[in-house]
């Protein structure tokens, strides 16, 4: 599996370099074996961002994509998607989102829901299902589900990763909410593509046969 995500995020022409971080010897193990390039990290860090950080502490950059190790699916063009808004000097965090078209997603705590300000920054994430209708009648507004691609300035990924985790994070147990309550703005990208990200022997079977299909073209 982190093969597929190594090669395709390698695909992107928008990345100058793929560095696979964990602190588990088999997978380093592995990513060697592919001829991948992997770093081992400490074992205690409580989020991705966190290791994330310590190894881009030691790497002359300016943006950093965060892409999960647990998604085989990705499509190398939403990483482009991703970076494009640090054409604007202003932009210091970004990520994805979707509009959500089956209506389980809303009741379902692994798809994590976002909603955004007229400026399409994110204002909050979260597993409920948000924004709430308190009269459905009046129509709902549009539903968004978040993806899970973020990318940083360096700086900023570095300044994130210093900060203390907090108590909307830890509820939620959604890294991403730790930016928000310090102050740090999400610049939210819609895209068209989609992931899934293994986490239960369901989710592989789904995606072995996502991957097993024949594409049409």
């Amino acid at each position: 599996m982190i093969e597929h995500v190594y090669r395709r995020a390698a695909a992107s022409p928008v990345v100058s370099r793929v560095v696979v971080a964990t602190d588990d010897l088999r997978i380093a193990t592995t990513v060697t074996g592919f001829g991948g390039n992997v770093r081992l990290t400490r074992a205690d860090h409580q989020t991705g961002t966190d290791r994330l950080a310590e190894v881009v502490a030691t790497i002359d950059c300016d943006v950093v994509v965060n892409i999960q190790g647990d998604e085989p699916l990705l499509d190398s063009r939403a990483i482009a998607e991703v970076v494009a808004p640090f054409a604007d000097p202003s932009i210091s965090m970004t990520t994805l989102y979707r509009r959500i078209d089956n209506p389980a997603d809303l009741a379902n705590s692994n798809v994590v829901k976002i909603v955004l300000d007229r400026g399409g920054f994110a204002l909050y994430f979260s597993r409920a299902a948000i924004p709430h209708a308190r009269d459905p009648r009046g129509g709902w507004p549009p539903l968004y589900r978040h993806i899970g691609l973020y990318a940083y300035r360096r700086s900023t990924l570095l300044v994130l990763a210093a900060l203390e985790r907090t108590p909307l994070e830890r509820a939620e147990a959604l890294e991403q909410l730790r930016p928000l309550e310090h102050g740090i703005r999400i610049k939210a990208v819609e895209t068209s593509y989609d992931s899934i990200g293994v986490d239960t022997p369901e989710d592989l079977e789904q995606v072995r046969r996502l991957m097993a299909a024949p594409t049409s073209g």
